[in-house]
């Protein structure tokens, strides 16, 4: 993207690093052999981070975030377990983001996330969830969350998707 969409890439730069917390500003520095290295600044430092100091997470993010900045996005997006060294509190604005490029727009990407955390899983509604589980047979059922009636009623009492889950209102049984 610095090479073929320059102006844009700042642009997408900048947008990210204001979602990044305890991110100033993203840029990149063109080395003499032309590899183009990202530069993290956290605002507390006069000198900028390079990304292979840069935390696991804050790399992960800036992944997920570029990823949905793409100029041609692919029509469908898979992502296995996004809070894998993540921040937990973080999992609520990256859901946000999930949900704000797959819009139903034209030309917007499905996106399909897969989840094994309860705080993930709070972010979303219940017609945004699908579980999935494997029968004794070997064969696997889907269904959607908002199907369940109880769940519904608790959602709207108040009570997270997540913790409904956590707590086992989801299972089939």
């Amino acid at each position: 993207m610095e090479r073929e969409h320059k102006d844009r890439f700042r642009n997408i730069l900048d947008r990210i690093a204001s979602k990044i917390p305890g991110i100033a500003r993203i840029d990149t520095e063109v080395t003499a052999d032309k590899r183009v290295l990202l530069r993290f600044n956290d605002g507390a430092f006069d000198d900028p981070f390079f990304a292979q100091q840069m935390s696991d997470g804050t790399l992960k993010v800036f992944a997920y975030l570029l990823l949905l900045e793409d100029p041609d996005p692919p029509p469908f997006i898979c992502i296995e377990e996004p809070e894998n060294g993540l921040y937990h509190k973080l999992l609520e604005a990256l859901a946000q983001e999930f949900r704000a490029h797959a819009s139903g727009k034209k030309h917007a990407p499905q996106i399909f996330v897969t989840t094994h955390q309860p705080y993930f899983v709070d972010a979303l509604a219940p017609e945004e969830v699908w579980i999935l589980e494997k029968g004794a047979d070997g064969y696997s059922t889907i269904r959607r969350v908002s199907e369940l009636e109880m769940v519904r009623n608790l959602v709207a009492e108040g009570l997270p998707p997540g913790g409904l889950w956590y707590s086992d209102y989801l299972d089939a049984r």
